[in-house]
């Protein structure tokens, strides 16, 4: 668990990152990919957090506020799109998170996945954290 990930399994990953991201640019996206985006954002810190990647507190926040308006837009207009602006900090979240699938161990992966899964679940991030402790 200390190696990173296969190569043809970060292609993979990463590939629907890529294809929901360039959806909700062209404005084709849906909620599958704006859930895809948020999937990756939280992932994105969590690592960055653990030391994988750069990914500052400021940038999160705005690519949460930048997605929360696409999911608002998305159920009220049935437009699932990212503006320019938007679009430019999700590619850099792309960016880290590609970096991230290459470069960090399945461990940390591994960890950060179950975190996300336990947010998802219902748990705040306090309770995740405490858990790790």
């Amino acid at each position: 668990m200390l190696l990173p990930m296969p190569r043809a399994e970060v292609d993979r990953v990463c590939l629907q990152v890529h294809v929901a991201l360039d959806a909700m640019r062209r404005g084709r996206g849906n909620v599958n990919a704006a859930q895809t985006l948020c999937q990756v954002m939280i992932l994105t810190g969590l690592l960055a957090e653990a030391g994988y990647g750069d990914a500052t507190f400021e940038q999160m926040r705005d690519a949460e506020s930048i997605l929360s308006a696409a999911f608002d837009r998305g159920r009220d207009s049935a437009v699932w799109a990212l503006d320019e602006e938007g679009f430019r900090q999700f590619a850099t979240i792309a960016a880290t998170y590609d970096y991230q699938m290459q470069r960090a161990p399945l461990a940390a992966i591994a960890d950060a996945s179950d975190r996300l899964e336990r947010f998802r679940a219902g748990e705040s991030f306090e309770q995740v954290a405490r858990k790790r402790a």
